[in-house]
């Protein structure tokens, strides 16, 4: 019986017909292209810059054209997690339609040189259409096509050779395996050291390098009756590693501080660019804020408080000379995603909005930001909060479209006021009698006047309110009930200083926040 990687027919005549690569054979030559195409890339990437390789500039071109709903129930449903969840669908389905080109090319290599060829032009336009990459960039999606298609060219042939009649004419399954075993290797090489050579380059040993940060103006210590932590809700100020984390950057932008300039231009009296020094030899402020996102639905985790560190945002403006007539403060991340703020809320020294470097007594995590984001308090973040920043252009609504505005989200984005029930958990049992009832709530450069709490079909009544620290972060709350064994629901509602108090009525994050009351579900017993 033939060992043979190719299946052959009795020729019906006197010729001998084409060799044909077993199905198991040919797709996984279509699968190690692939694998090829993408390690080559991603090497290359770590020279030029690591968003230039194919599989992320395709993973962000995805996200580009992602519908805002689906963009949005991702985010929901995934987390933090969302982006790894991408990724992972995208790799999967790659792989079958590599595999798949390899069994369409069991007799000739051109359906599969077609594919590969395919799979590098998305990757080549990918990376073409990203905003913060330049042609440098363009060689990580050729070297990712010329690998993939010779690697498929050559594994094809070799195949092929061993599928010869005459065992002296082809090479012996061996040569095709230790090929395949080097293309496989090799990519792992190729892939790590993609990955090394961007680390090189990484943002961790220059924030390590900014030391601690000391503000002129230290934030006002927050009061012990400000945390109701030990009551069931979070802590006051949220840990660095708790704050929570929703953007489009599908890798992390690594920055380092002697590479970083922000450009402050546009509608100005005099175009301005800073170093990251300039900005931290200046009197630093620090400011404790409660920041929101808009894909927070009722009862959501996207709500975090911190104390930041950074130099008012008004000041720059000022060094600039707005001029009359500006509306829109348009910044733009070295990623290229773009928000827009407006003029008035940046300027406004009662906001106290930020160019922020720090967070919580550290340079600012690379996360969320490092080396400089903006903070604008009391606005959702995707036009506030732009991290990685880079460029400030001050111009007016109708010249710029910022990123989300042009997806069909709200340019009025002031925070809502909601509040959100922490303790009890849903669907949680607890022990019958007095059962406490905690959260938070929050309505950002307005300030919680109250917080009301139902059980069942009982009365409203009012909570235990934690002290105010300032109009820019949220409120902690606790009550307790009498709570029969049995099924119970609890229900919350804010009421802000302005007397305006949370509706009822349910609505989706798009495109300005959701709306509604909290609730949940307990047993007692």
């Amino acid at each position: 019986m033939s060992t043979s990687t190719a299946e052959q027919a009795s020729p019906a005549s006197g010729e001998a017909p084409e060799p044909r690569l077993r199905r198991r054979v040919a797709a996984l030559l279509g699968v190690l292209a692939l694998a090829a195409a993408l390690a080559a890339g991603h090497l290359v990437a770590g020279l030029v810059g690591i968003n230039a390789s194919p599989y992320l500039a395709v993973g962000n071109g995805a996200i580009d054209l992602t519908p805002v709903e689906l963009k949005d129930f991702a985010v929901r449903t995934f987390g933090t997690y969302d982006k790894l969840v991408l990724l992972a669908g995208m790799a999967v389905v790659m792989v079958v339609v590599a595999a798949v080109a390899g069994l369409l090319s069991r007799r000739t290599p051109w359906p599969g040189l077609v594919v590969v060829t395919g799979f590098g032009l998305v990757g080549l336009f990918a990376v073409y259409e990203r905003p913060d990459l330049d042609t440098p960039a363009l060689l990580a999606p050729l070297a990712s096509l010329v690998a993939g298609v010779a690697v498929f060219a050559l594994l094809h042939r070799l195949a092929r050779r061993d599928a010869a009649p005459d065992p002296a004419e082809g090479s012996s399954r061996r040569t095709v395996l230790l090929a395949g075993a080097g293309v496989v290797v090799g990519a792992g090489v190729a892939g790590l050291g993609g990955q090394l050579l961007a680390g090189s380059r990484d943002a961790a040993s220059s924030r390590e390098a900014v030391g601690r940060l000391v503000p002129a103006r230290t934030a006002p210590m927050i009061p012990a009756d400000a945390d109701f932590a030990k009551l069931g809700t979070p802590t006051f100020v949220t840990r660095n590693a708790d704050f929570y984390r929703v953007d489009t950057a599908l890798s992390i932008p690594q920055v380092r501080t002697e590479d970083w300039s922000l450009r402050l231009h546009g509608m100005v009296d005099r175009e301005v660019r800073y170093g990251y020094g300039d900005i931290r030899n200046r009197p630093l402020v620090e400011r404790t804020i409660t920041m929101t996102c808009v894909s927070n639905e009722v009862g959501g985790t996207y709500v975090s408080t911190a104390n930041f560190l950074g130099v008012d945002l008004a000041d720059l403006l000022e060094e600039a000379g707005v001029r009359p007539g500006a509306e829109q403060l348009f910044s733009s991340s070295v990623d290229g995603w773009t928000s827009g703020s407006p003029v008035a809320a940046a300027m406004d020294r009662g906001r106290g909005a930020m160019l922020a470097i720090g967070m919580n007594g550290e340079p600012l995590p690379i996360e969320h930001g490092f080396p400089a984001r903006l903070v604008i308090p009391g606005l959702y973040g995707y036009v506030s909060a732009t991290k990685w920043v880079t460029d400030l252009e001050v111009t007016t609504w109708q010249a710029r479209q910022a990123y989300w505005l042009k997806r069909g989200w709200s340019r009025e984005a002031s925070i809502k006021t909601e509040s959100r029930i922490d303790t009890p958990k849903g669907f949680e049992t607890v022990p019958g009698g007095k059962v406490r009832v905690a959260g938070i709530a929050w309505a950002q450069h307005t300030g919680i006047d109250r917080v009301e709490v139902r059980m069942d079909d009982g009365p409203w009544r009012e909570a235990m309110l934690s002290r105010q620290v300032n109009l820019e972060t949220w409120r902690m709350w606790w009550i307790e009930f009498d709570a029969a064994p049995g099924g119970h629901q609890v229900v919350c509602r804010a009421t802000d200083r302005s007397g305006y108090t949370q509706t009822d009525m349910r609505a989706g994050t798009v495109p300005d926040g959701a709306t509604g009351w909290h609730s949940i579900n307990f047993t007692a017993q």
